[in-house]
This record gives C-alpha cells, sequence and structure tokens, in this order.
C-alpha cells in the first residue's frame, strides 16, 4: 500500500529499521497502527528516517515504549518538520478521544535520540555504512544507501522519489551502483504530463473571479503548501492572477513548515536559491495567514472570490473538513487536488465522484466542480522511477513498495521490459526476503 512504510534490513551482526510511517485511508488499513511491530526494538542497532511525511515517521515515537534507545539518522531538515508532524499527531490523536498510540512526551523523548547527518557523508553502524542521497521529494528527504562493509554489498531504499524537476527544491540526486533496490511505486502506471500548474491554476482563479466563487485546495502542510504559496508568488508577479485576490493559508503546520523552509535555502532549487537571496519567495500581496481557529472561521464571512489553502491534504481531517461543509454544497466552487489521494481517504472519494458525505452530523451534498493538477505530485511517475533506476548500475533485485497494486503490476511489467536478468518482487506485509538467494 501506500502508507506505513517501514523496512528492517538485518545481517549478521547489525540490523537498522528503515522509517516507521503511519498507515492511512481504508479503516482496516489505520486499525494496523495500534498492532505491535513484530520485531524486537531491542535488537535494533539503528534507525534511518527517509523524510518527515507522516507514512513514513509517523509511529517513530511508539519505539520508545518499546525500549529502543536509538541512534536514529536523519537531516536537519527533517528533524525539524517532523517534530512539527509528530507533535501534531500526538496532539490530534489526544484531542479526537481516541485511543493513543503515543503520548507527547514519547515524541519527546524519541527526539533526543536523533543523529544528524549531511548528504552524501557516510555514517557507520555495526557491520553497515549508511549513506544519504538528496531524493529531491520535499525538503530534507532522502534515498538511504546501506553497504554491509564486510561483503561490500549495497541496498538502497528510495524513500519517496521526487517529482523532478520541481520549482522549490534541487533535483532528485542519482545512486551510482547497487545490488538490490527498493523502490517507490505510488504512480507506476502513470506519468505526470508536462508542468503547467501556473496556467491551469491561473484558469481557474479566473473562473472564480468571474463567478464570485470559492477555490478549495485541500493539501500537504510539507512542501506541497509551500509550492503552492510560490506558484501564487509568481503568479502575481507575473500579472496571471490579480494582487487582490485573497489567498488564505489555513493550516497551523503549513504555517510552520514554511518557517522551516525558510531556514534551509541551501536545499532550495537554483532559481529559488535566487529569488530568496532579496525577496521572500513564500510571501505577496492579499496572502492571509490563518494562525488562529477565530480567523480560520472568519473566511466564509469575506465576500467574493477567493483561494482556501487548508489541510489535511487528504481530507482525513484538519480545517479543510469545515471549509467543505461550508463550501462544496456550491456548484460553483471549484475543490482542487494537487497530490495523491489514498484509497479510503475522502479526498478519493470526493475525487472518485461520491455525492454525499458526512462530517460530525452535517451530511453534505457534493456539488462542487473537481479539478485535479497531477503535474503537482511530489512522487516521481513511472518515467522518473525507470529513468533513476537506469542510473544505478548492478541491480540484481528491485523490490516494488509504496504502491496500490495496479501500479506495482504495471510498474514490474515496465522494469522486466527495460532490464534483463533483474528479479523484481511485489512483497507483502511482514513479508521476509532473503537477498542472497532467489525467492
Amino acid at each position: 500500500m501506500v502508507t506505513g512504510s517501514s523496512y528492517l534490513l538485518t545481517g549478521e551482526k547489525t540490523s537498522v529499521l528503515v522509517d516507521m510511517g503511519m498507515f492511512q485511508g481504508l479503516p482496516e488499513d489505520q486499525g494496523l497502527n495500534y498492532e505491535k511491530p513484530k520485531f524486537d526494538a531491542n535488537k535494533l542497532s539503528a534507525v534511518v528516517l527517509t523524510h518527515a511525511h507522516l507514512d513514513h515517521c509517523g509511529l517513530l515515537p511508539v519505539l520508545v515504549g518499546m525500549g529502543f534507545k536509538g541512534p536514529i539518522f536523519m537531516t536537519e531538515a527533517t528533524k525539524r518538520l517532523a517534530e512539527l508532524v509528530l507533535f501534531d499527531a500526538a496532539k490530534i490523536a489526544k484531542e479526537d478521544s481516541k485511543k493513543m498510540i503515543y503520548t507527547e512526551e514519547e515524541v519527546i523523548e524519541l527526539l533526543k535520540m536523533v543523529v544528524l547527518v549531511d548528504y552524501d557523508r557516510e555514517a557507520s553502524v555495526g557491520d553497515f555504512a549508511i549513506k544519504f542521497v538528496d531524493a529531491g521529494h520535499i525538503l530534507g528527504s532522502a534515498s538511504v544507501i546501506v553497504e554491509e562493509t564486510s561483503s561490500s554489498k549495497r541496498i538502497v531504499f528510495s524513500g519517496d522519489l521526487g517529482n523532478t524537476p520541481e520549482p522549490l527544491l534541487s533535483p532528485t540526486h542519482w545512486i551510482d551502483k547497487a545490488d538490490y533496490v527498493v523502490v517507490e511505486s505510488t504512480y507506476g502506471d502513470e506519468i505526470h504530463g508536462p508542468r503547467e500548474e501556473m496556467k491551469v491554476l491561473s484558469e481557474i482563479v479566473e473562473q472564480a473571479v468571474k463567478d464570485d466563487s470559492v477555490v478549495l485546495i485541500p493539501t500537504f502542510s510539507l512542501q506541497r503548501s509551500q509550492e503552492l504559496l510560490y506558484l501564487f508568488d509568481q503568479m502575481k508577479k507575473n500579472g496571471m492572477v490579480a494582487n487582490e485576490i485573497p489567498v488564505f493559508l489555513d493550516s497551523p503546520m503549513a504555517i510552520k513548515a514554511t518557517e522551516v523552509f525558510r531556514d534551509f535555502p541551501e536545499l532550495y532549487s537554483k532559481p529559488l536559491q535566487s529569488q530568496s537571496k532579496t525577496d521572500d519567495p513564500f510571501d505577496f500581496p492579499s496572502l492571509v495567514i490563518c494562525d488562529s481557529v477565530e480567523k480560520s472561521r472568519q473566511i466564509k464571512n469575506l465576500p467574493g472570490a477567493k483561494i482556501i489553502i487548508a489541510g489535511s491534504g487528504m481530507m482525513t481531517g484538519g480545517r479543510i473538513l469545515h471549509h467543505a461543509v461550508n463550501y462544496l454544497g456550491d456548484p460553483l466552487t471549484q475543490i482542487v487536488f494537487v497530490g495523491y489521494q489514498a484509497e479510503g481517504t475522502l479526498g478519493r472519494q470526493i475525487k472518485d465522484g461520491k455525492k454525499t458525505f458526512n462530517y460530525w452530523g452535517n451530511v453534505v451534498e457534493v456539488k462542487a466542480q473537481i479539478k485535479d493538477i497531477k503535474t503537482m505530485s511530489s512522487h516521481a511517475d513511472q518515467i522518473q522511477v525507470i529513468t533513476w533506476l537506469k542510473k544505478i548500475k548492478g541491480i540484481n533485485k528491485v523490490i516494488l513498495t509504496h504502491g496500490e497494486e495496479i501500479p506495482r503490476l504495471v510498474l514490474k511489467e515496465k522494469i522486466k521490459q527495460e532490464f534483463h536478468n533483474v528479479e523484481v518482487f511485489l512483497p507483502k506485509l511482514n513479508q521476509e526476503i532473503n537477498l542472497e538467494k532467489n525467492d
């Protein structure tokens, strides 16, 4: 599946956990978050985190209760963002009176175990040498190379690969060689097409101005919100969107994440680095930062065309749901999806044509116009994954994860066409693969 990423790599004397993500989407998938992990945390040599998205880091604090004492390797930007994500997850669970998976105190303990690593610098963990390579997915994201020093065998975990080139970050970096590759397959059956987000968004806003209506954008707090701010900054500078059209950023985590982004200009793309020296790329005329619940509530009282950027990206919670209740019954509203919608989420259901939904007793009839800008995904498509794999020499086995079944199957066939003598595995949850044998 696409969420709940986690891999346990064991050698003769060393074992490393790569990611420990939360399961999202279908209720039966979310139920997996409460199952006891099927490994002994006390036997872990280390943990490695590829990036700060909830489906990769969201269960890490569970390790505290399991007795794990560290170290946990990640980039500095990932630590800053993961801190926001994990405290938010603990807070939401507490407020929603859900069964607690972990507490804020356990998040604090976990963060004490973090060891910061730079890109392209090796770290030693027992018999393993570990290196982080920029994945170009979100700020601080990495693919991870693990080399067994005794045998020089190498396995690469792609993490989530970026939709390169993209406006905010430096491109996904190539990896030169590996024996085994674990790679995501989110868009294994799709090709994104040309990046014309500004053109598409400006046309959507133009329609909203004509109709005096609302553009509602459910968005992810990390990366996507900042990309949207940058795009609106550019569109307003270029006259594609009038300066007086208000854009509301209504996501407390996105507001905090934007501050983190401002602290890491060295990770930006070259054009963004250049702009950021003289101008804030995440600020522009008529941007309204909704840093309180009251400001969020007041949005509906403002007449005229407006753009609302609010979390969560898959409409599984957050302030977007209040705006959905207010606006999705209006046929002039445009709801714009700008990222992956996991199976079972409200975002996926609405995108697939669901006509009504119930939120806290409010039955909402969905009459809004549904738009989907797939090129704004921060995940690589089929061509980008294949291109990334082709840069890696010496691959014996490819293990496809982080994808629904059809995309995985399609990507498997594509890899078999493009690569000769490479085995391709589609593992199930908790399946063990012996890399030295033909499974």
